[in-house]
């Protein structure tokens, strides 16, 4: 476990950590550090995230009791149409589509945080990221294996040329991006949305996506979510984010006066049942900001959260309709700077490398997050031009008072808020240090399968890591829970990144074992 009274950077990926822990180093705040991890991290893993993807943020300033929130997910395009889709007998948008394709927030959102929060400007926070792009990178097994399940579907994507050609050890080099990211370090947001790389998107979609909507800025400040939770207060980004699942997670399972125990089958199945209770209409609630058919601050209020507690079984698990799998093509990260500001950021692609689209000569790829758009008439988050779609992102930040406690997030596609969740439990709800929690086993829900291989509403299917012992499997087995052992620690269920403030100012982080690039360190 890493401890220190100053700076931390905890990253999936050693190279975007280093970077984070430079920009310290050099004068910067937590937001030039995240933003400088971000950038490499699109650079070196863009199986996980990219300028092609979107982007969610909170900072927290010290003295503040309420932190920052940024929603910076992309539009769909002016072109899309939801009745056309319908009428060509499609039920779901299909990955590579152009109306999968929504317009990338990521660079939007760098600039944002950058303009309001950060001390030394994009061209200085973007420079590690150029300079691996241009200068090359080793490829690692995730990077490899990505883009060879993936090769006949690249085949003739110019951004995905490096990726495909590379062995685990080869140096990988990305000139294109580098470009790319060169008119985003000296010319900003316009360089890149209203220049060469938005002309590219735009190409790359068949026009769906118009030069008008690219000059909309994606990037919206917007009021974070909250709930009180074992003596401190979750925060995460409201919807369209699914984000409110993880901190009020926390919050059902306090109600249902949860006590850890990784031996007792009871401590499992309220964790597994929490999570469960309150994903049940997740579909319907975690949609475009103006589409939601609540009112926001009613999400995580304490009435509907007695509600959901009031519906779990503590003796049986009740038939729900499951969260969605996992997907990745996500990369979490967090920093904490000497200062005490903190910034927990996600950006992500989507499904792995996302739609498996190029932007033309641009150098990135473009991420499917229209696929969170439902085709369903009438529906919340039915597909329209300007709408956002669904989003897994679930980043989470953790205050008592004005003092910071936690930032902590995943990657893992629908399951990250059963992720944050778990981890969130055990530092907080039981009082673990973060090498503790990282090291516990985890679940993930999954959907059970009907004949014809679609998910439907039914009881509990669970996974869970080798680790669990048979006591717990048998246990949530008699609770009508159907247990499925995996193999081996599952590198898709995190990363998780955390990083604890103790009441003596430390901070104290630890990597997740589960993926081998993951890396935390001190400034």
């Amino acid at each position: 476990m890493t401890g220190s009274p100053g700076g931390v950077v905890a990253t999936s990926h050693t190279l975007s950590t280093r970077a984070g822990v430079q920009i310290l180093q050099a004068g910067g705040n937590a937001v030039d550090a995240a933003i400088a991890a971000c950038a490499v991290q699109g650079v070196v893993a863009p199986e996980t995230c990219g300028v092609g993807g979107d982007l969610f943020a909170l900072v927290h300033l010290p003295g503040h009791s309420t932190p920052l929130a940024l929603n910076s997910s992309g539009r769909a395009g002016s072109g899309v149409d939801a009745a056309a889709l319908r009428a060509a007998g499609l039920d779901e948008i299909p990955r590579a589509h152009p109306a999968a394709i929504p317009v990338p927030g990521c660079v939007d959102g760098w600039a944002t945080l950058s303009s309001r929060l950060g001390k030394l400007g994009l061209a200085a926070v973007l420079e590690p990221a150029v300079r691996l792009a241009s200068e090359g990178f080793p490829a690692n097994d995730e990077l490899v294996a990505a883009f060879r399940a993936s090769a006949a579907s690249l085949a003739g994507v110019e951004a995905a040329a490096p990726m495909l050609a590379a062995s685990r050890g080869a140096t990988v080099v990305r000139s294109q991006l580098a470009a790319t990211l060169r008119l985003v370090a000296d010319g900003g947001r316009a360089a890149f949305y209203e220049g060469a790389p938005g002309r590219a998107i735009s190409a790359a979609v068949d026009g769906v996506i118009t030069a008008d909507d690219l000059r909309h800025d994606q990037a919206d400040w917007v009021d974070p979510l909250s709930v009180d939770v074992w003596g401190s207060t979750g925060w995460t980004v409201p919807p369209n984010s699914q984000g409110y699942l993880g901190i009020g997670g926390c919050a059902v399972l306090e109600r249902l006066g949860w006590a850890d125990d990784p031996a007792d089958p009871q401590s499992w199945h309220l964790q597994i049942e929490a999570q469960r209770a309150l994903a049940a209409d997740r579909d319907d609630l975690a949609v475009d900001p103006g589409r939601v058919p609540v009112p926001l601050d009613r999400l995580l209020d304490a009435a509907r959260l007695d509600t959901v507690a009031a519906s779990v079984d503590p003796g049986a698990a009740r038939e729900r309709h499951s969260a969605a799998p996992a997907a990745g093509g996500t990369a979490y990260l967090c920093v904490v700077d000497g200062d005490g500001m903190a910034v927990s950021l996600i950006q992500s692609n989507f499904h792995g490398i996302g739609s498996l689209v190029g932007a033309g000569a641009a150098g990135f790829l473009l991420h499917d997050r229209g696929r969170g758009f439902s085709l369903i008439p009438d529906h919340p988050g039915e597909l329209a031009p300007g709408r956002r779609p669904l989003h897994t992102l679930s980043p989470s930040l953790w205050t008592r008072g004005e003092r910071l406690a936690m930032v902590l997030g995943a990657r893992g596609g629908h399951v990250q808020p059963q992720l944050v969740q778990q981890v969130a439990a055990f530092v907080l709800g039981a009082g673990l240090d973060p090498d503790e929690a990282q090291a516990r086993p985890r679940w993930t829900i999954e959907p059970p399968e009907g004949p014809t291989g679609a998910p439907v509403p039914s009881g509990s299917r669970v996974r869970v890591e080798p680790d669990v012992p048979a006591r717990v499997v048998d246990g949530l087995r008699r609770r009508g829970h159907e247990v499925v052992p995996v193999d081996g620690p599952q590198p898709g269920w995190g990363p998780v990144s955390v990083i604890q403030v103790d009441d003596a100012g430390w901070r104290l982080s630890a990597r997740d074992p589960r993926v081998a690039t993951t890396a935390v360190a001190t400034a």
